[in-house]
């Protein structure tokens, strides 16, 4: 493909990674209007909302079986359609029960698109040889930034049937435009995946028993799924306690501790944006382990802290140790053993986003707040340990 038709094509990945990052936000920041709209108590609204999960999960192995069999540009476009409609059916709901389903359909497109769009995105790194995953995955956070602020600033003049609307009609343009281009371009034939790279965060060669399929490619994807976990269970965990814990525990402010997740998300930000910077100059495995062992510092410093300020700082530090651990084992996994692998990556991931909050919730029950948040700390220093251990896993 000549090089102007990847440039295009990358364009429209990094689009689709947005959008997702922006609706979502979108449909996060109402959550509050919905509730009081559907009349459910905070345990009702928290199982309406587990819909979400439940039909991500349900769709990510099915998402993978479609994109090798109808590849994952078609799939990418016809889940952010649905995701696009979707997002607009929640406020129409007077009910729990009601809203769970609308969200059994929202979480389903959620996942099947994550899964299509990061595959299509593996496809273009091995033709690129360069490892651009990092890029993609800042463009959802700056997505889902945008979305956040957009529907704070529009919260107060418009319903939220009215703003989701709205947000489904830009999302069905974006849709249009971006998806032309995927649907006109097949994706890129990688490179034998057998000549190493002279890049060192470049596609690393693949031996015949790691071939997609065979056992131990499976064994191997399960790991990078570990990994993914191990990032996500932190991403999760700070965005449903970090603010309580600088409230309850450091006297901070409402307004001082809301800051407490904007410090750590602009932090995974900044180090996705110079992520491929950083695995080109150091390779995957250094990245994984320097970034593992920086989130453990951080999460130490920010659950441990004497103070606000410090907490703050050590959030930020933890967000840009966690940046680049997810996009290097999804793109990994992809290589090894294309969607199927971004699709158990993925799901590993989002298991562990779902499985930090309420894990830390029972931990600060049994000792304290604090103590439960220094469990994000040992699970980035897993995630080091397993990226030192599997240097020949992640290939460089």
């Amino acid at each position: 493909m000549p090089g102007n038709g990847l440039t295009r094509l990358r364009a429209a990945i990094t689009a689709f990674f947005a959008l997702d990052g922006f609706v979502f936000a979108g449909w996060v920041v109402r959550i509050p209007d919905i509730k009081q709209q559907t009349h459910a108590s905070a345990g009702t609204l928290g199982l309406a909302l587990l819909g979400v999960s439940a039909g991500a999960v349900l769709t990510m192995t099915l998402t993978g079986r479609l994109c090798r069999r109808y590849g994952s540009h078609p799939v990418t476009v016809a889940w952010m359609t649905v995701l696009a409609l979707s997002v607009a059916l929640p406020p129409l709901t007077r009910s729990a029960p009601a809203l769970g389903g609308v969200l059994l359909l929202f979480g389903a497109a959620y996942g099947g698109v994550n899964v299509a769009f990061n595959s299509a995105a593996v496809d273009l790194i091995a033709a690129l040889r360069r490892p651009v995953m990092p890029s993609f995955h800042a463009a959802f956070s700056l997505g889902g930034m945008l979305g956040a602020g957009v529907g704070g600033l529009v919260a107060g003049t418009l319903s939220p049937a009215r703003h989701l609307l709205a947000l489904t009609v830009v999302a069905l343009l974006v849709t249009a435009v971006a998806g032309r281009t995927l649907l006109r371009q097949e994706a890129p034939a990688a490179p034998d995946r057998r000549a190493p790279s002279s890049r060192p965060g470049g596609p690393a060669p693949v031996s015949g028993p790691g071939r997609p399929g065979g056992s131990r490619t499976r064994g191997v994807v399960a790991v990078l799924g570990l990994v993914a976990l191990c990032t996500a269970y932190g991403e999760g965990a700070m965005a449903d306690w970090g603010a309580l814990h600088l409230q309850q525990d450091l006297g901070a402010s409402p307004g001082l501790a809301a800051a407490g997740y904007s410090c750590f998300a602009l932090a995974m930000t900044i180090g996705r944006l110079s992520g491929t910077s950083l695995l080109e100059r150091l390779g995957r495995t250094r990245t994984v382990v320097a970034g593992g062992t920086t989130a453990t510092a951080g999460m130490l410093l920010g659950s441990l802290a004497p103070s606000v300020w410090v907490a703050l700082a050590g959030f930020a530090v933890t967000g840009l140790g966690l940046a680049n651990l997810f996009p290097v084992a999804v793109e990994r996994a992809g290589v090894l053993a294309g969607p199927s692998g971004v699709a158990v990556a993925s799901t590993f991931g989002y298991g562990g986003m779902l499985l930090g909050p309420p894990a830390i919730g029972f931990m600060a029950d049994w000792l304290s707040l604090p103590a439960a948040l220094t469990s994000v700390a040992a699970l980035a220093g897993t995630a080091a340990l397993i990226g030192a251990s599997t240097r020949r896993t992640l290939g460089a």
